[in-house]
């Protein structure tokens, strides 16, 4: 385990109400690597990724940075303008 995941676990023991708040975290940053990922293997720019999927380019930049709070609805609509599929595991 890593530093931040024991400081992650041991904030969450001493805070329970912020587990929603770092499980929501721990998704933005996931769906930014996704994000970034897509974009770098169809070979764009955050600005012509942003006008392929029809997202604004700042729109993309903050979900790369993992700063926005990604709905799979928002998730579902880049990936399908992209010509990619969301798939959902549940664990």
């Amino acid at each position: 385990m890593s530093k931040i995941q024991k400081f992650i676990k041991k904030d969450i023991k001493r805070h329970p109400e912020l587990k929603k708040e770092y499980k929501q975290v721990d998704f933005n940053l996931d769906v930014a690597v996704l994000v970034r990922q897509m974009r770098e293997n169809l070979g764009m720019t955050q600005k012509e990724f942003a006008k392929y999927v029809g997202k604004p380019q700042s729109a993309i930049g903050r979900i790369e940075a993992g700063l926005m709070n990604v709905s799979i609805g928002l998730l579902n609509e880049i990936a399908n303008a992209a010509h990619r599929e969301v798939k959902l595991v549940l664990v």
